[in-house]
């Protein structure tokens, strides 16, 4: 007997966490902005902890659970292969030198929570 009564399923019943509590997941960091005309600012940026970008910082929550485009990302895949070393030296300095770095890890370690002494 199939019974024609509509009905509705709320997403809890399927879903143990609540949305706020999936929200504090996502960590928020700070992070440089580079602008047009050749500043460096620091701005906010989100921890992806779920969604195909889980582990990878980007600008807004939406982007971690936008599609992929796999052309571009086997096109950044090659281009990082090609650059690594040159990369590597050129973020080293400016982690060091920078102000505006230097004003990024001090606000991240900030927000970090303390860890626990050992004893």
């Amino acid at each position: 007997m199939v019974c024609n009564r509509l009905t509705i399923m709320r997403l809890n019943e399927f879903y143990n966490k609540s949305i706020s509590e999936e929200l504090n997941e996502t960590s928020m960091v700070f992070a440089r902005k580079k602008g047009k005309s050749g500043g460096v600012s620091t701005t906010q940026k989100f921890a992806c902890s779920s969604g195909p970008r889980a582990g990878k910082r980007v600008s807004s929550m939406a982007q971690c659970f936008a599609p992929i485009d796999i052309a571009k990302r086997i096109q950044m895949t090659k281009t990082r292969a090609k650059t690594s070393a040159r990369a590597a030296r050129r973020s080293k300095r400016t982690k060091r030198i920078d102000p505006s770095s230097l004003l990024t890890k001090i606000l991240n370690k900030a927000r970090k929570p303390a860890k626990p002494n050992k004893k």
